[in-house]
């Protein structure tokens, strides 16, 4: 496979805003009273236990993203569909195209907030 800087990969993530989240509102949390409580060492920590789960099979990955992420992609099991470079905050498009498909990421850190990542395609 080419790494052209025209290749589009494909991923799902899960994402928990925090206190540092540039918007500090979800589909679950509308009014932001959860995410304007929690901190970034929480928000990591969750996402740490919910990585675990999933690679040690006892949940999927997008069961998990349904349930608890803070993206609005939760409805699709938290499948962002195809993007090219330029397309996604700096941190999360390096963290992704750094994956091979099927592989998940460690703690992503961006303005959104914390995110695991499963490069899909």
């Amino acid at each position: 496979m080419s790494s052209s800087s025209s290749e589009k990969v494909r991923a799902s993530h899960i994402l928990i805003k925090h206190q540092g989240s540039r918007r500090k509102a979800s589909w679950k949390d509308p009014e932001g009273r959860v995410i304007s409580a929690t901190t970034r060492d929480d928000a990591v920590s969750q996402l740490k236990d919910l990585r675990v789960d999933i690679v040690s099979s006892k949940a999927s990955f997008s069961d998990v993203a349904s349930r608890y992420s803070d993206c609005s992609s939760a409805k699709r099991g938290g499948d962002l569909g195809s993007f090219g470079r330029g397309q996604m905050q700096k941190p999360f498009e390096e963290a992704t195209y750094a994956l091979k498909v099927g592989e998940i990421s460690d703690i992503v850190d961006t303005d959104s907030g914390v995110h695991i990542i499963m490069r899909t395609g």
